[in-house]
């Protein structure tokens, strides 16, 4: 009897031992801030345990000085903890420019006597009350809607973690290194589809500090040109229907599906190609922008201008609608497309409803993009000089005839080919500023 005792009771322990009642990990504590805090963002803390946590305490000490952020007790175990934990308003007079975050905690389980496990984790953090400074050196005078702009500005912080320009629609700018060190520049657009502009520079540091300047460019609000274009059966028999087959619309689909299969489905899919080629920025600095107007196509004729809102019907009854986002150009059959800038060219594939589509990248995040191409004559990676053919018109994608369609983006963002194709534009609206910016560096 005494052996089934002894032995019941060795099992017993042992399924005790391994019982999550007595679960031996000691709570995981993470203090999630940066290694730089401002005072007035709250500490984020995580604290995790499998048997859940029967207590916690998070005080905050600055020389002699010590503050209690929370000091919780529960009845029962708690899941995961989840703090955002505000400073008290009498710590921010706080001169020392450390601070120790110091959190306990305490589980559920029955090991340690039936004490549970604990765990503490320190942290020191810097304190930076300071927010970064940022200035605007120069800009462009006005943006016009469907247009570009450029802005060169200061920004300074030790700890510095990003800076942008943002717009009110949420789009953000990448800045590049302008000519000295701390100075920065940016082409920035407002697309054909927003209503309003306006820009704002943003700079964040590790600490949790911001700091905002307006850009003071003047948005003018261009109209542009509402198309309602009536489908007929024979062009829906025709191109579209060729292209939706041969991107795996069924047989049996019928006209209109198989048109907003190609206006809508193949467009967006095709664009969104174009917008992550053309969203990139290099790091390097910039010291100036030297480039000429562009025409891509000698004698070309404009036959579809840039922001042409195209609303489709058929019978009588609107169904569909799509904005036409570069200048379509026509001369003689399969004529030779040139670059007037030098560029790196990123993509030279076929793209959808684009056709054959050589992307130049210009640098400052401006590209060109030259859709519905019969023949290419360059490939990604290759460095192209001025006045190099790249392709050769064609009808290629969606088109009905032989013309190029002649596209300049700023960061992903369609923008108006005529002002890119104009000297005068590009000196006052950019190499203006940039000059104007130098001059101003120079003397500080």
């Amino acid at each position: 009897m005494m052996t089934v005792a002894f032995i019941a009771i060795i099992a017993g322990v042992v399924y005790l031992y391994n019982s999550a009642m007595f679960e031996r990990e000691k709570p995981t504590i993470i203090i999630e801030n940066s290694d730089y805090w401002n005072l007035r963002a709250p500490l984020v803390i995580s604290i995790n345990d499998s048997s859940g946590l029967l207590a916690y305490k998070v005080t905050l000490k600055s020389g002699d000085e010590s503050f209690t952020l929370a000091d919780e007790q529960f009845a029962l175990p708690q899941s995961v903890q989840k703090l955002e934990l505000k400073t008290p308003k009498r710590a921010y007079a706080l001169k020392n420019k450390e601070v120790t975050v110091t959190v306990e905690a305490r589980d559920g389980s029955k090991w340690n006597f039936m004490s549970g496990n604990s765990a503490t984790a320190s942290r020191v953090l810097q304190v930076d009350k300071k927010r970064p400074y940022l200035s605007t050196i120069a800009s462009s005078y006005r943006i016009i809607k469907g247009g570009s702009a450029v802005v060169i500005f200061k920004a300074e912080d030790d700890n510095m973690e990003e800076f942008y320009v943002e717009t009110n629609f949420g789009k953000r700018f990448k800045a590049q290194p302008f000519y000295k060190e701390g100075y920065y520049v940016t082409l920035i657009a407002w697309p054909v589809t927003e209503e309003t502009f306006r820009a704002t520079i943003i700079a964040k540091d590790s600490a949790g500090n911001v700091a905002k300047s307006s850009v003071p460019v003047i948005p003018y609000n261009k109209r542009y040109k509402v198309s309602h274009i009536k489908l007929s059966d024979r062009f829906l028999n025709g191109k579209v229907s060729e292209l939706a087959y041969a991107y795996g619309v069924d047989d049996d689909a019928d006209l209109i599906e198989r048109f907003k299969f190609v206006n809508e489905d193949m467009r967006k899919s095709n664009e969104d190609v174009i917008h992550e080629l053309t969203s990139k920025v290099s790091d390097k600095m910039v010291r100036n922008f030297p480039i000429n107007k562009m025409y891509p196509l000698k004698n070309g004729q404009v036959v579809a201008q840039f922001g042409d809102h195209r609303i489709y019907s058929y019978k009588g009854t609107e169904i569909s609608e799509a904005y036409h986002l570069g200048l379509d150009l026509a001369s003689n059959a399969m004529s030779p497309i040139k670059t007037q800038n030098p560029a790196i060219v990123t993509f030279a594939e076929e793209n959808g409803i684009y056709g054959n589509m050589p992307v130049l990248y210009h640098g400052m995040g401006l590209y060109t993009i030259y859709g519905h191409c019969s023949t290419m004559m360059v490939k990604e990676g290759d460095s192209l000089r001025s006045n190099e053919t790249i392709a050769k018109t064609g009808r290629s994608g969606y088109a009905m005839g032989d013309h190029l369609h002649f596209g300049v983006l700023v960061q992903g963002i369609e923008v108006r080919p005529q002002e890119w194709m104009d000297q005068d534009w590009i000196r006052k609206s950019i190499t203006d500023p940039m000059r104007e910016a130098r001059k101003l560096i120079n003397q500080r």
